[in-house]
This record gives C-alpha cells, sequence and structure tokens, in this order.
C-alpha cells in the first residue's frame, strides 16, 4: 500500500529534478503543455477513479444516490476555496498573489504547488483505503492506475513550480529542494486519510466525491486559466484532451 502512496511523490521529485536539464526559463508554449495535460488528468481521474466509484456505492438508494456525491463534492470544493483564500501564495504563471503576509514570493510558490498537490494525495489515500478495507467498487489496480496517473501529470507540476524559482534567482539544490517539498504533502495526507479511514467507510461516497471536489476546484481555479491564457491557448487544449485521455485509458484499462 505504501508503494502506492509513494508514486505520486516521486513523480513530483522529477518533475523538480528537471531544473538541472531546462534552462533559466520555460518557454510559454511549454508552460502550456504542461499545465493543460495536468488539467486533462485531474479531470479524467476525478471522474473515472473518484466519482464514478462513488456513484455505484450509492446505487442502493436508487433516484436519491446522487445527494452523497453531490455533498461530498461540493464540501471538497469549498474546503479549497477556503484553503486558497486563506493561504499566502501565488498563482502559478501569474503575478497574482493570494492573501498578503510577510512570506517571500519563493515561499508562496512552494505554497501554491503544495495546494495543488494536498487534494491529490488525499484522494490516492482515500482510494487506497477502500481497496484495503475490501470495497467492492475499488480495486487494487484501481487504486494503482490513480496514483501512476497522478505521478504522470506531476512530473510537470514539479516543473511548473520548480522553473519561477529558479528565475527568481533560487540556486538549483534548493529550487530541486522546493520542489521535493512541496509534493511531500502528498504522501503525508494520504497516510491520514487511510489511518483515519477506518472510521469513515460508511461514508466512503462521500470521501471519494469530496477529493474529486478538491481536485476539480484547482483545475478550474488554477490550471484551466493558465493554459488559456496567451497565443498558445490551442496547445493548452490539446493537451489537456492528451491528459484526460491518458488517465482515461489508465483507469479503465487497469482498473
Amino acid at each position: 500500500m505504501w508503494q502506492i502512496i509513494l508514486i505520486p511523490f516521486l513523480g513530483t521529485s522529477m518533475g523538480a529534478a528537471s531544473v538541472f536539464l531546462l534552462r533559466q526559463a520555460m518557454s510559454e508554449r511549454l508552460q502550456r503543455v504542461f499545465t493543460g495535460f495536468a488539467a486533462g488528468v485531474m479531470v479524467s481521474a476525478s471522474f473515472f477513479s473518484l466519482l464514478q466509484p462513488a456513484l455505484a456505492q450509492t446505487e442502493g438508494m436508487g433516484r436519491l444516490g446522487f445527494l452523497p456525491v453531490c455533498v461530498g463534492f461540493t464540501v471538497g470544493m469549498l474546503f479549497l476555496l477556503v484553503l486558497d483564500m486563506i493561504t499566502p501564495h501565488i498563482h502559478l504563471n501569474s503575478s497574482e498573489e493570494g492573501p498578503r503576509s510577510g512570506l517571500k514570493r519563493t515561499t508562496k510558490l512552494v505554497l501554491a504547488v503544495t495546494l495543488h498537490n494536498l487534494p491529490e494525495g488525499m484522494a490516492v489515500g482515500i482510494v487506497c483505503a477502500g481497496w484495503m478495507y475490501g470495497n467492492e467498487k475499488i480495486s487494487f489496480m484501481g487504486a494503482l492506475a490513480l496514483a501512476i496517473g497522478i505521478a504522470i501529470q506531476n512530473f510537470p507540476e514539479g516543473a511548473i513550480v520548480s522553473m519561477p524559482l529558479l528565475a527568481e534567482g533560487v540556486p538549483k539544490w534548493r529550487t530541486f529542494l522546493y520542489g521535493v517539498l512541496s509534493g511531500i504533502v502528498e504522501p503525508i495526507g494520504a497516510l491520514l486519510v487511510v489511518a483515519a479511514a477506518g472510521v469513515f467507510i460508511p461514508v466512503m461516497p462521500y470521501l471519494l466525491s469530496f477529493a474529486a471536489g478538491a481536485m476539480i476546484y484547482v483545475v478550474v481555479e488554477e490550471l484551466i486559466p493558465e493554459m488559456s491564457e496567451g497565443v498558445h491557448s490551442n496547445i493548452g487544449t490539446v493537451s489537456f484532451a492528451a491528459g484526460f485521455v491518458l488517465m482515461m485509458a489508465l483507469d479503465v484499462g487497469l482498473g
């Protein structure tokens, strides 16, 4: 189980290591490609790995089966909205900042990608917990597919946060370290969810849809606006489609 939880973190760390290979600044076109791809993976994972199993588990409620999923999804969106409002950070690929504070700009950049990674870690933890406790709608391969998909999209996300830090004048080794630290929230969040999941198994549909809502918030608030900016918006859209299809293939093929 712990191997699955670590997979997304490895993806972030490998992406952060790109500072040793890329030039001083990432091109706008490459940023659109990375951001669009990450958004496509997260939307696909939210539906096929989280919302679909949640809806399957509420089939016994008949026409009211949508209620737990709607509640969980809405609470997940609100949870990330509150975090976004109270956590000092800088929106990736833009100069727009969150709440004012005395923190350094580099610290705010790290906090920005940490906000991205938190719902992903929670999603992996919830799916792993469902598999561990014998939920018939969640398989080991389904949990593995979700972890691999998130790791794939974490690679460009790790690069997206590391390169702006490098442009801020942070040394490469510190930039890599910050990128790795921004991803550590994923295994920590996943482990905390798994540890508490025994208590919450009866409300698993709420938890799955909560994670989906949190991930969709990140996509709508951060990734889609970023991939659509500038003259390379078509590149972002095509990359979104590629990420969505890849995650769907992983989830359906392995799950």
